[in-house]
């Protein structure tokens, strides 16, 4: 079991590092969008490149903190539903939903999501505007990415549910304290 933990506890890395890194995406976005707003408001400019550029940093920002989002429990939840239930029932509500919904998703996504990046790299697809940002393969490139990002995380959250509902009371006692560690080095100390 402490085996099955290690590697919940790598894959939650990997998925918390692919939340980190795009939520610094949001920077250039909001300058890009900003930039936006006053060339348009203030310059009467329009650029479709813009706008563009926007939708793909708001996809590369998606697409790399979903994983992070399911770890953090921040993704759409039915609370109303999911709060009347007993803390087990919960649990194996996400360990099955992991099985049958969640990693098969990623899977199958990420399975076709390849070949989709392939042709349009082949095509050396670009936008349909004659205005617009070129390597249209580039932003297509992060579906893949995403959709591992995320079947990581579900696997994370399988093992753990996993242990959770079949570990020893030691196990899951020191399942907490290391979540409570690692909850102390992300939160602020008061």
């Amino acid at each position: 079991m402490r085996y099955i933990l290690r590697i919940e506890g790598v894959l939650n890395s990997v998925a918390d590092w692919a939340g980190r890194i795009g939520a610094w995406i949001s920077v250039p976005l909001m300058i890009v969008i900003i930039f936006d707003v006053i060339t348009r408001r203030f310059l009467v400019l329009g650029s479709t490149k813009l706008q563009e550029g926007e939708w793909h940093l708001h996809a590369v920002l998606f697409l790399l903190c979903i994983g992070f989002a399911y770890l953090r429990h921040a993704h759409v939840r039915i609370s109303l539903v999911h709060e009347r239930f007993s803390p087990t029932t919960q649990r194996w509500i996400e360990f099955i939903g992991c099985l049958v919904f969640a990693i098969p998703y990623a899977a199958i996504v990420f399975y076709f999501s390849i070949d989709f990046v392939e042709r349009s790299w082949n095509l050396n697809e670009a936008s349909d505007s004659a205005t617009g940002l070129p390597y249209r393969w580039a932003i297509k490139a992060f579906l893949p990415a995403g959709t591992l990002f995320l079947g990581l995380a579900s696997v994370a959250v399988l093992l753990r549910k996993f242990v959770e509902l079949f570990g020893s009371p030691e196990l899951r006692h020191a399942m907490a304290e290391r979540d409570g560690e690692r909850a102390g080095e992300t939160e602020p100390r008061h």
